[in-house]
């Protein structure tokens, strides 16, 4: 039998400034003492890289790590990606990935809340919520033994298809997008309406500071603090928020809402210029005045190996 083939895909080391240069501080003693907690994070995070690694080194498969900084292509000819970090490591993978590949993340780092109370009058301890990772170092190793003996299946997660006048965008949103205008305080002047089966619903003209539009896994990012909903993980509908709309009057009840799986959101920008952000910051596609944006979760899913509890709201 042909031994599976692994991609470890791995969250860069952070480099922080020198203790020389924060000596210079005016409040030196507590930039220390953050200079620290930040190293002791960095350490977890190489630790849990080789703690994985040295796991893979005692099982008959074939696999290669590269940091997700170095990605520049698809994700091809493995039977798995292991995606080492948090959730920002996980999001980056599915860029590179279609439906044929599953992917298991490992959180490296849980935030601990003991240590978060511990530091929470001299600054925030919270780290990544790895709320699409199945793994740590605690459960790995069982993990993966579960996926090279066919005891577990991956789910299959919903991701947005996006389009600027008609052109189909490489990137799938596996989070949300942010449409909105490049400075923040600027409005964003924007209309949208939903189509389904060549029909569509009123159209909504808004001022405001940007549209957020998020999947299922999305719904417990920024959807959620902005006021929106959890979504159950394996939806297939998309969660829409007008950000901060200007006198909505009759149509406020419309500035939030759900497109179903057969429909696609049609948006017309009507800014100078503006931006699309995929998943984050880090993806970002530019708009100008009367371009047509269609949403829709079209997309190729993304096979994902989650969390226990997450599915367990799925039953």
């Amino acid at each position: 039998m042909a031994r599976k083939r692994l991609l470890l895909l791995l969250k860069p080391f952070d480099v922080y400034p020198s203790h020389e240069s924060i000596a210079l501080s005016s409040n030196h003693n507590k930039m220390l003492k953050v200079l620290s907690y930040l190293d002791d994070r960095r350490l977890v995070h190489k630790n849990a890289i080789s703690f994985c690694q040295n796991i893979l080194k005692k099982k008959a498969v074939e696999w290669k790590a590269v940091f997700r900084n170095d990605l520049s292509q698809s994700i091809r000819g493995v039977d798995l990606v292991i995606s080492i970090g948090g959730d920002g490591t996980l999001l980056q993978a599915s860029h590179f990935m279609d439906d044929s590949i599953p992917v298991l993340g490992v959180n490296s780092d849980p935030t601990q809340q003991e240590e978060v109370e511990e530091f929470s009058e001299e600054f925030d301890a919270t780290r990544s919520t790895g709320y699409l990772c199945a793994g740590t170092t605690y459960n790995f190793e069982r993990l993966l033994n579960d996926i090279l003996e066919n005891h577990s299946e991956p789910s299959e997660v919903s991701r947005m298809a996006i389009s600027v006048n008609s052109k189909l965008i490489s990137t799938f949103a596996l989070n949300d997008i942010l449409v909105t205008h490049p400075c923040p305080a600027n409005v964003s002047r924007l209309s949208f309406r939903i189509w389904k089966n060549g029909t569509s619903s009123s159209l909504l003209n808004c001022r405001s500071s940007g549209l957020r539009v998020s999947t299922a896994a999305g719904s417990t990012a920024a959807m959620l603090s902005a006021g929106g909903f959890t979504m159950p993980i394996l939806s297939k509908e998309l969660q829409y928020m007008v950000r901060d709309p200007i006198s909505p009057g009759a149509s406020a009840h419309s500035m939030h809402g759900l497109v179903e799986p057969e429909e696609i959101m049609d948006i017309t920008w009507f800014c100078r210029e503006g931006n699309i952000y995929i998943d984050g910051s880090h993806v970002v596609h530019s708009i100008q005045r009367g371009d047509a944006i269609g949403l829709s979760s079209g997309a190729p899913t993304l096979k994902v190996y989650l969390p226990r509890h997450l599915l367990s709201q799925c039953v």
